[in-house]
């Protein structure tokens, strides 16, 4: 029992460690998925939308801490309740998330390593059985250190985690895992290659024979009774497919797609806002000099949202932009930056360059 709790405590502190720092290196994406367990669709709990970025961050600090504190041995009692009861909480989300098909990525590894929600909810099942060994040998996890050198790492571990979370949510993710990182060829990146499997479905028909409703497959229409009414036709989809890395972009103005026109362009600036409702003030106010000076040194530069056109309008107003905005569908935006506004730089569809709005004077142009 000693060496299994041993190698459970060393599993078990590593990955809750590992776990958090990829959710720490972008913790607005981990929020992002927060607010969608929160949403009406899935827990129905609106009310903590709002503050979804500070549990966010709450929960990958505490991540990394209990890692930490697992492997030192520090407070045994109280870090393996804490793990207990984090991974209850995280089981019970995965499972409902699967169950239920609601959140197609937990977000557990963030976009560093995607899981399906199945293979999510097993990630948790596995780590619930090695913390119950540890809640079994918990007499074997003794401090590795003095109880103030423990107290000393757990404090230095704090700062740190703090330091990046701040870093990180004034600046951009240390590491980018997303499909839209720097050196990425929209164009292609949407691109399909002709051997790529494409989705199957399997399609049934339902008629009214004899006054009962049957069901017959596409493969079965020959055998269908003369006489029968055709009642309903129901798809199902067997196998999703190909899905390339980029899907869902669009760059769209007064009904029309101008994606591959503006893609062509060799000097290009997006200055990235999901939802202008939420975007921060003082960062829009910087976006007027900024594109003023991008224009100058012969730039395109456009804005890109999901907002309604009424929105828009007041925002070019307020702040005076100098440029118009293009829309996308939100949750596309999202992933490609996590700063509200954010400025990407493209050379005729290759993205060259990333910034918060809080870099903007670090900005090649």
């Amino acid at each position: 029992m000693k060496v299994l709790t041993q190698l459970s405590r060393l599993f078990v502190g590593v990955l809750f460690i590992l776990s958090g720092l990829v959710k720490l290196n972008d913790p607005s994406g981990f929020s992002f998925k927060l607010e969608e367990y929160f949403s009406t669709e899935v827990l129905d709990l609106p009310f903590l939308i709002p503050y979804a970025l500070a549990l966010a961050v709450i929960i990958v600090i505490a991540e990394v801490l209990l890692g930490a504190a697992l492997l030192i041995g520090y407070k045994r009692k109280l870090t393996l309740w804490s793990l207990f009861l984090m991974i209850l909480f995280f089981t019970f989300l995965t499972f409902y998330s699967a169950f239920f098909n609601k959140v197609t990525d937990c977000g557990c590894f963030g976009d560093a390593v995607p899981l399906t929600p199945w293979g999510s909810f097993t990630k948790d099942i596995i780590l619930l059985i090695f913390i119950l060994i540890l809640l079994k040998g918990g007499e074997y996890i003794t401090p590795l250190f003095k109880r103030s050198t423990n107290n000393i790492i757990m404090l230095v571990v704090l700062l740190l985690c703090s330091f990046m979370g701040y870093w990180v949510l004034n600046h951009l993710p240390l590491k980018d895992f997303r499909a839209y990182k720097v050196g990425t060829d929209i164009m292609k990146g949407m691109e399909i290659p002709e051997d790529a499997p494409r989705a199957k479905y399997e399609m049934n028909f339902y008629y009214e024979v004899d006054g009962e409703e049957k069901k017959f497959t596409d493969k079965e229409l020959g055998n269908i009774p003369e006489g029968s009414k055709f009642i309903r036709r129901e798809d199902f989809q067997i196998s999703a497919g190909y899905i390339p890395p980029i899907h869902d972009f669009s760059m769209d103005k007064d009904g029309e797609d101008h994606t591959a026109e503006l893609m062509a362009e060799p000097k290009l600036v997006l200055i990235i806002s999901y939802d202008l409702d939420k975007a921060d003030t003082e960062g829009l106010k910087h976006m007027k000099d900024f594109a003023n000076k991008a224009i100058v040194n012969n730039y395109k530069v456009i804005g890109m949202t999901a907002s309604s056109q009424e929105k828009i309008d007041k925002t070019i107003k307020d702040f005076q932009l100098p440029f118009e905005y293009y829309t996308c569908d939100g949750t596309t935006l999202k992933t490609i930056e996590r700063a509200n506004p954010s400025i990407v730089v493209l050379n005729k569809g290759v993205i060259v360059e990333k910034k918060h709005w809080n870099d903007r004077k670090n900005v090649n142009l």
